[in-house]
């Protein structure tokens, strides 16, 4: 496990469309994933230990961004071949366990990760509703902390503002997880 920490947010880059299929066995675009409000385009997978401490903060989060008109959608781009977890087959089990209220997409040739700039999972990339990145930090202050009690709520909080305003919070904490496992 190679822990890496997220890049300054490059506010304004636009997201990079994709089309890719999900363990629904749909085919989803960018723009189909979107909400009116904005985008959160999450890079996770199955076997990261920083991603499991959070699944289910996840689910409650992105309920809370979609009634406030922000579409989200998760993508994993790990080679699966080096890492069986994170198997298409795995994805299916692990959105049915854990309950998963978003798409959960396989990035098969790993080109979308490489679009968004995406550097380990958790990472996190909000957009406005002009699809301009805003947002690109940490969930919350937590860590891999799975009890959190009463912690700051970075990616809602960030994402509450920009459906509110267009405009992400200046200051943003860098998520920090696993490396993307490259083939």
């Amino acid at each position: 496990m190679t822990l890496m920490h997220t890049p300054v947010c490059d506010v304004g880059s636009p997201a990079p469309d994709f089309n890719l299929q999900g363990v629904d066995g749909k085919q989803w675009s960018r723009n189909a994933c979107a909400g009116e409000n904005g985008l959160m385009v999450m890079f996770i997978c199955n076997h990261c230990p920083y991603v499991k401490s959070i699944q289910q903060r996840l689910v409650e989060d992105v309920a809370v961004l979609k009634k406030s008109g922000i579409g989200v959608v998760a993508i994993m781009s790990n080679d699966p071949n080096d890492y069986p977890e994170d198997s298409f087959e795995n994805m299916q089990e692990i959105v049915k366990e854990k309950h998963y209220n978003f798409p959960y997409l396989i990035d098969e040739t790993q080109r979308v990760a490489k679009a968004y700039g995406a550097i380990c999972t958790p990472d996190f990339f909000g957009y406005n509703a002009k699809l301009e990145l805003q947002y690109r930090g940490r969930l919350d202050e937590s860590g891999m902390n799975a009890d959190v009690g009463n912690v700051k709520r970075d990616l809602v909080e960030a994402m509450l503002l920009v459906a509110e305003t267009g405009k992400g919070p200046i200051e943003q904490v860098a998520s920090i997880g696993c490396s993307i496992k490259w083939k």
